[in-house]
């Protein structure tokens, strides 16, 4: 068997065995819930009728808790074959992965328990890497001379933000930014796919180590790095730095804009409201179940509850106590201009729903790294607010663009 055959079946099996067994948890979290419910109905009926509500209270308690049970039993043994024996005919041996629907489908999935995957040695769990036409690119020299037969010396680095892939950047089917920049400034754009469930600082790292195998394998001389981050992956390019600076990695000596694009510098506010909701609903017996779903959700997704970049803000710590603690403040390199930009639904800023939403996931406070408690740095000349467009709309936006030429400058300025 060809190691095609091998990815495309291993993902298969993984995604099959994965979806029975969310059926069966969520089998068993229904059945909970109904538990739940029903004690309270009967415990009611009892204050009536007394002790003869105890038959019929037993009886459907038997009843229900078995076919909880066997819907639940009957998803995980479907998926524990699946993941043995399960596989799809293809002509093409192409993985779910290397294609745009799949990949889509599995960085949902990361987004969502991606630290799990990862715990679990899930194949579903990729690592951090370069893609091209959706396959990852090992960073030695012969492999990026093969990738890159007109590489130059000006790198651009994208990276998508949470449940998202490379090929987000493609927002309409139009070409991307990092298509663009090497017509109009010559610089060759890496499109980054990571594992956006993991938590930051562990995809920050990852980052530094590629791209210091990057530097050192360059098919020329590295004269510039840019790194470019939509949502998440704002953060994920400022925790590699700052990870890359303490390890005196020599990628970040070469590193001269940072751009992050609504990136939750600040925290999201959705992350913040689930975190609360997530304790309340634990109160209740009727809303247990709801509450251990919402308390699954990955290790990247509460890292943006305050931004977090770095280890020590998660490590050791609580993630589900109610008053978080206080995120730590990660020093902004010397000598790189770092741009952001904001965004809001509304044609002004300053309206009360604007104001409210931001731009459906970031407020403009967070985007532009400063509030009443907090400031990151940003200089406001560095910074763009778009309106009215939403989070994704700046993946591809003509204004964003222009923006990008002139931050990055063009190479007759260099």
């Amino acid at each position: 068997m060809t190691d095609p055959q091998i990815r495309r079946r291993s993902e298969v099996r993984a995604l099959a065995r994965l979806a029975l067994e969310e059926i069966g948890a969520a089998a068993t979290g229904i059945g909970s819930i109904h538990r739940a419910i029903s004690d309270r109905v009967f415990a009611g009926i009892r204050l009536g009728v007394g002790s003869h509500a105890v038959p019929a209270k037993l009886l459907h308690d038997e009843i229900s808790g078995a076919a909880y049970t066997l819907v639940a039993d009957t998803a995980r043994l479907g998926g524990s074959l699946a993941g043995r024996f399960l596989d799809l005919p293809s002509s093409e041996n192409v993985a779910p992965s290397q294609t745009r629907r799949g990949a889509q489908a599995i960085a949902a999935i990361q987004g969502l328990i991606g630290d799990v995957l990862e715990s679990e040695g899930s194949p579903l769990a990729e690592p951090l890497s370069i893609r091209v036409n959706g396959v990852a690119l090992a960073p030695d020299a012969g492999t990026l001379a093969d990738a890159f037969p007109r590489a130059g010396g000006r790198i651009v680095v994208f990276l998508h933000g949470l449940v998202e892939t490379e090929d987000a950047w493609a927002l309409g089917r139009r070409p991307t930014y990092g298509e663009r920049l090497g017509t109009d400034l010559g610089y060759t754009a890496l499109q980054i796919r990571y594992n956006s469930g993991r938590h930051i600082s562990d995809n920050g790292r990852s980052l530094s180590e590629l791209l210091d195998a990057v530097t050192e394998h360059w098919p020329v001389q590295v004269e510039s790095i840019a790194l470019v981050g939509h949502s998440m992956g704002g953060l994920v390019a400022r925790s590699a730095c700052r990870i890359a600076f303490l390890d005196d990695r020599p990628w970040v000596r070469r590193v001269q804009h940072v751009v992050s694009l609504g990136s939750p510098h600040l925290g999201a506010p959705l992350e913040q409201a689930v975190h609360y909701a997530s304790a309340g609903l634990a109160a209740l017996p009727e809303t247990r179940a709801i509450s251990g779903l919402l308390r699954r959700r990955s290790a990247g997704i509460r890292d943006l509850n305050q931004g977090s970049l770095v280890d020590e803000d998660w490590r050791d710590r609580d993630p589900d106590a109610l008053r978080a603690a206080a995120c730590s403040e990660v020093p902004l390199l010397d000598g790189v201009t770092y741009c952001f930009v904001s965004a809001t639904i509304t044609r002004s800023p300053r309206h009360p729903l604007g104001r409210l939403l931001g731009d459906g996931m970031v407020l403009v406070p967070s985007a532009s790294g400063r509030n009443r408690t907090r400031m990151i740095g940003f200089r406001d000349e560095d910074g763009m607010h778009l309106a009215p467009a939403n989070h994704f709309t700046m993946l591809n936006h003509e204004s964003v663009y222009e923006k990008l030429l002139e931050w990055l400058g063009t190479p007759e300025a260099d």
